[in-house]
């Protein structure tokens, strides 16, 4: 099964990152907040939204910083996605 994000959405997947203590400790996903990168896997066609024409900025492959609580989770294909609107994807990372 394929997503097609609709107007401005975006599709994103988190990317896992393994984060190491000051003391050399490797956290554990428990032990630490939900980091919010992920990289981009699907991006809407843009539209008109709330009245006002919208482009997408992003591209599949961008590595993004979201918002904390933004997003719908989805469970597809024994992957986690995310679906974001493009206004709570808050940076691009070069």
């Amino acid at each position: 099964m394929k997503l097609k994000p609709l107007l401005d959405r975006v599709v994103v997947k988190d990317v896992e990152t393994e984060e190491v203590s000051r003391g050399g400790i490797l956290l554990t996903s428990s032990a630490k907040e939900k980091p919010q990168f992920a990289e981009v896997v699907a991006i809407g066609p843009g539209g008109v939204v709330d009245g006002k024409e919208v482009k997408v900025l992003v591209a599949v492959g961008e590595r993004v910083v979201y918002s904390q609580y933004a997003g719908t989770k989805l469970k597809l294909d024994g992957e986690e996605y995310i679906i974001l609107r493009q206004n709570d994807i808050l940076a691009v990372i070069e």
